[in-house]
């Protein structure tokens, strides 16, 4: 399962979300009737959230856990109020009473998103130090290496047991003994019964991208804004939605903005705009195939065909470690230059080593160039592989 580590400001907040079983991130008010790349970014990370995936919290150096994602009535993430990823702020008296968080004034309003959430097994009172955490298991904490000026990061399996590992051990007494009383406690179930009489049999509380799309598309079918497509993307995917399936596939795992380059400063860092990874049927944490997606919101050239090489190389090295044949990669834009095309049929294909005593050699070029378009009519966005 994947897990989730989100900032805040100091132990009070972090008792309030324990407490209430809910973790919100305060987004700044929309701009002239138009979400910003951040809030589109946030969206997508709150989209692909599922049930079962693990939660911490950072405050002040120290990492707190451990959380669990849970459904109410079938979700595990919901908008905070009727139309709150709408890029306008309603009137909070009219609202009020149907909203999931509330902290009694108008700044509730910010809290656009919200994810459900108990303990699992405990909240624990002591916080394990940063340092410490990437010492336990430094092979296996990348994403965390990475958390800079972000409210909350996604990572995968194996860095989310890392994570658990760490806490568990620093908390063996408290498990083995009940009587010791060194956890947070949580009064979350009343909270989330609050939230079920809200949401039950209740769209208007659902996550939809279709205010995402509607004021940033193109006369010609394409979007203003990459991360909207990124945003989208993982949203269909996530949810199953015929269309984007059948281009790109099921995934167990998907996230966003994932580092593809060597550690430096986080600002130069490369990263890929979807990656994800599948589990071999009925064998889960064994993964059978890895993704990524490069994204262009308009016309894709040759430079873009060159960086999803890279990354596709960075994937074989860090994670498959030389397999190609784990990896299905896509090249997604609204349209795509003649010369990019011939690129793309020049540089693709790969040529590796399977397999030991006996050795195999083998080609390897599964990736797939694909076009997206806006349909006004679905309000939604549509793929097709050229």
């Amino acid at each position: 399962m994947a897990g989730y580590l989100f900032s805040l400001d100091s132990i009070d907040s972090l008792m309030n979300c324990i407490d209430k079983g809910t973790y919100s991130t305060r987004l700044s008010l929309p701009s002239g009737g138009l979400w910003k790349i951040h809030h589109e970014g946030t969206f997508a990370d709150y989209s692909s959230m599922a049930e079962g995936d693990n939660v911490y919290f950072f405050i002040k150096r120290k990492i707190y856990g451990i959380g669990i994602l849970i459904n109410i009535s079938g979700e595990c993430k919901f908008l905070n109020y009727p139309k709150a990823n709408y890029p306008d702020t309603p009137d909070y008296d009219t609202i009020k009473s149907k909203l999931i968080l509330d902290n009694g004034s108008k700044e509730s309003l910010q809290y656009r998103f919200v994810c459900t959430f108990k303990p699992s097994p405990y909240f624990f009172k002591d916080g394990i130090d940063m340092d410490e955490t990437l010492a336990s298991a430094p092979n296996q904490f990348k994403i965390l290496r990475a958390f800079w000026k972000l409210s909350f990061i996604k990572f995968s399996d194996e860095e989310n047991q890392a994570f658990k590992n760490i806490i568990l051990r620093r908390n063996i007494e408290v498990i083995n003994n009940s009587s010791i009383i060194n956890t947070i406690q949580s009064d979350f179930v009343k909270s989330h019964l609050q939230i079920e009489a809200l949401v039950s049999n209740n769209s208007d509380y659902r996550l939809t991208t279709v205010p995402f799309l509607n004021n940033i598309n193109n006369p010609n079918g394409s979007l203003k804004h990459e991360m909207a497509i990124e945003a989208s993307l993982i949203h269909q995917l996530t949810n199953l939605e015929e269309n984007a399936v059948e281009v790109f596939g099921k995934w167990d795992y998907l996230t966003h903005q994932i580092i593809a380059s060597p550690f430096k400063p986080i600002d130069y860092m490369d990263k890929m705009d979807i990656f994800g990874y599948k589990y071999i049927k009925n064998q889960k944490p064994t993964i059978s195939n890895f993704l990524v997606i490069e994204i262009k919101k308009g016309q894709v050239e040759v430079q873009d065909v060159m960086q999803l090489m890279k990354y596709v190389d960075w994937i074989k090295n860090e994670y498959t470690y030389g397999d190609y044949s784990m990896i299905n990669a896509f090249l997604l834009g609204h349209s795509y230059t003649q010369e990019a095309i011939d690129t793309y049929q020049d540089i693709v294909e790969r040529k590796y080593i399977n397999g030991v005593r006996p050795s195999v050699s083998k080609t390897w070029n599964n990736v797939r160039l694909v076009t997206y378009n806006f349909d006004i009519t679905k309000e939604n966005l549509i793929y097709e592989i050229i």
